[in-house]
């Protein structure tokens, strides 16, 4: 789905609205569920080990099932059957297995946004390519390939709970609005909203860095790397999931002369390469969301 470039005027009052909210910190951000949020820092402790973040996983059934259906998928296990998540947690590594369990997290069932489901649903597909791209791009970069994950796949983490302030505040107001006037709203307000909604889970400074910075990186600072892996990734998304007409659609020539992965002194050459881990991306994409 697309935005229109510019919102009717009529719609000037639901933008202050909005607005208003979110300069009064009064958006309704949905609760991360616990283990999620813990989970994430755990794998920031040095001190800890794959024996606690294994019984962490453990204390939710749902999500323990999930992580071990994924560990056990042919792109992870091929040749052998994980019985127990500290296996998977040995075999595996931590940080693989906590960025499972935070990917299964961030699902659609977290917002509410009647009519919209599906859109959101492409846009969660959407923000993890965009973190198993940044993963790659990170290797190749020769960055922090972790962070490069959680940025990836939070970096527009506003886009659904600005559908949902819309919708809501649009039913307050008794304003009736077509999808192009939601995505517009979507589009306009998503990136303050996001940074709340980090803040509020309690995500690593670098994270709130990226999300904030995402649409300036050169006023990231110290996020400035991570900031331009995470535009990176998304580029490689759009490349390989929008469909031809969408505004975000891009070809590969475009994908290739993009100015941040020159910026990442990324070579044509190692560009090219990344593009050749089209189908891992595609099975850790399958494996994840199966």
């Amino acid at each position: 789905m697309t935005a229109p470039n510019r919102l009717p005027d009529r719609l000037l009052p639901l933008q202050a609205a909005i607005l208003e909210q979110i300069n009064a910190h009064h958006i309704d951000v949905p609760m991360l569920p616990e283990v999620a949020g813990k989970v994430v820092r755990l794998t920031q402790d040095v001190d800890s080990d794959a024996s606690e973040l294994a019984t962490l996983i453990q204390s939710d059934q749902t999500l323990a099932a999930h992580v071990m259906r994924i560990a056990n998928s042919a792109l992870y296990s091929p040749n052998s059957s994980l019985v127990s998540l500290q296996q998977a947690s040995a075999r595996l590594g931590m940080k693989l297995i906590s960025e499972i369990a935070l990917a299964a997290s961030i699902n659609s069932s977290l917002f509410n946004t009647p009519g919209y489901e599906e859109h959101i649903q492409y846009e969660i597909r959407c923000s993890l390519m965009t973190g198993l791209w940044a993963k790659e791009i990170a290797r190749v970069s020769r960055r922090n390939v972790e962070a490069a994950f959680i940025t990836g796949l939070l970096h527009a983490i506003g886009r659904p709970i600005a559908v949902q302030t819309a919708l809501k505040v649009a039913a307050e107001s008794n304003t009736t609005l077509d999808t192009a006037e939601v995505l517009a709203l979507e589009d306009k307000f998503q990136r303050q909203i996001g940074v709340q909604v980090v803040e509020q889970w309690e995500m690593p400074r670098l994270v709130v860095d990226v999300v904030r910075f995402f649409d300036c990186y050169n006023d990231a600072g110290a996020a400035r790397n991570q900031t331009m892996i995470a535009i990176a990734a998304e580029a490689f998304t759009h490349h390989f999931m929008s469909e031809q007409g969408d505004n975000n659609c891009i070809s590969r020539e475009e994908l290739v002369s993009q100015v941040v992965l020159a910026e990442l002194n990324l070579y044509r050459d190692e560009v090219l390469e990344l593009l050749e881990k089209q189908d891992l991306v595609k099975s850790a994409m399958e494996a994840m969301t199966a």
